[in-house]
């Protein structure tokens, strides 16, 4: 065996667990407001074929940034392009204060887990890690505080092969954790977890961010980008269509409120009681025989339109307001539906 691990009752995702290198970040780095990267104009052609098209790209220090696109749309090529993997066409940036055209200027402060790790399947979890600090002049204590961080830790002498889908994405984790990194690009991160280990990921997550580390997400889960983001890119076709904090995303968005009168028979005087009254509204069927009026105003108009459908013997059995989702905003932005997600429910909606 390469190497012992001490023992650890933790069997979970420990982010109080920090590696003493990550404490230290600030003293290496102490600018805390900025930018991790900041690209323009980034572009990559192959041959006639445009495939990221002029992209802008900004990641605030210590943000977790979701970037999302259809299929196609150009993630897995930008990535490429700010881990060194290949050169852009055009445009100019830094990362971490390094050229983007110098990788070697920024990629030792830069850790990744990107599609499917390769792991040694024969050797432990701790022995595959040990072969990459050695390689890269880690020291071997760090090996154990990033296999305690994401939960691995008692399970670090299994062999890899032992492993379920979801340990591999963790053991991913703390191979991209092993250089102490100031960017961290997960594609995918939640992949192959329970219910229980994606929340326990947010929470990992949230604790690097918290560490002042930047963290890009790639996903196509728009859900949980929702959930554990609070910076967002969007590309489409190669650009960009949105890009900012997700709070502005959902700020843009129509505020709508949704009323189902007791009575089905009333929705289509109340949708004229309301429409006559200077507001825009439409009828929505959520199933045969259950119809709502779905109105385009701010949460204050709740009151007047509960007043109007009163003054005119309507009661309500429901009045709320619908918060536009994140999938949502990426249909109306990108122009595009995907099998990957489902409509939010239009009553109720999603925080």
């Amino acid at each position: 065996m390469i190497g012992e691990v001490p023992n650890h009752p933790a069997s979970h995702f420990n982010p109080d667990v920090r590696p003493r290198t990550f404490e230290h970040m600030a003293i290496l780095h102490p600018q805390e407001v900025g930018l991790a990267v900041s690209a323009t104009g980034l572009t990559k052609r192959f041959g006639q074929r445009t495939v990221v098209d002029h992209l802008d790209l900004e990641i605030p220090v210590g943000s977790v940034c979701g970037f999302v696109g259809p299929n196609g749309a150009g993630k897995t090529t930008t990535i490429r392009m700010l881990l060194g993997l290949i050169r852009p066409s055009a445009g100019s940036g830094t990362i971490l204060g390094g050229d983007l055209h110098r990788p070697e200027t920024y990629l030792h402060r830069v850790g990744a887990l990107i599609e499917s790790p390769a792991f040694y399947p024969s050797l432990s979890g701790l022995d595959n890690l040990l072969v990459l600090a050695r390689l890269s002049g880690i020291p071997r204590e760090v090996v154990s505080t990033v296999l305690s961080r994401v939960g691995l830790l008692e399970r670090s002498l299994d062999q890899y092969r032992t492993y379920s889908l979801g340990m591999k994405q963790r053991l991913g984790l703390a191979a991209a954790l092993l250089p102490s990194p100031e960017l961290l690009i997960l594609d995918e991160p939640t992949n192959g977890l329970d219910p229980a280990g994606i929340v326990e990921m947010r929470e990992l997550i949230r604790s690097l961010a918290e560490d002042g580390m930047a963290i890009f997400i790639s996903s196509h889960l728009l859900a949980e980008i929702e959930h554990i983001c609070d910076h967002l890119v969007m590309i489409s076709e190669g650009r960009t269509v949105f890009q900012g904090a997700v709070s502005g995303l959902r700020a843009t968005q129509n505020h709508e409120l949704v009323i189902r009168p007791e009575k089905e028979s009333d929705v289509t005087s109340l949708l004229g009681i309301i429409r006559q009254n200077g507001f825009t509204a439409r009828q929505e069927e959520l199933i045969p025989g259950l119809s709502v009026a779905v109105v385009q105003a701010p949460p204050d108009a709740a009151a007047v339109l509960n007043r109007l459908a009163m003054s005119h013997d309507i009661t309500l059995a429901h009045l709320s307001e619908r918060t536009r989702s994140l999938e949502e905003a990426f249909f109306d932005l990108t122009g595009t539906h995907s099998r990957d997600t489902t409509a939010s429910p239009a009553l109720g909606g999603i925080k």
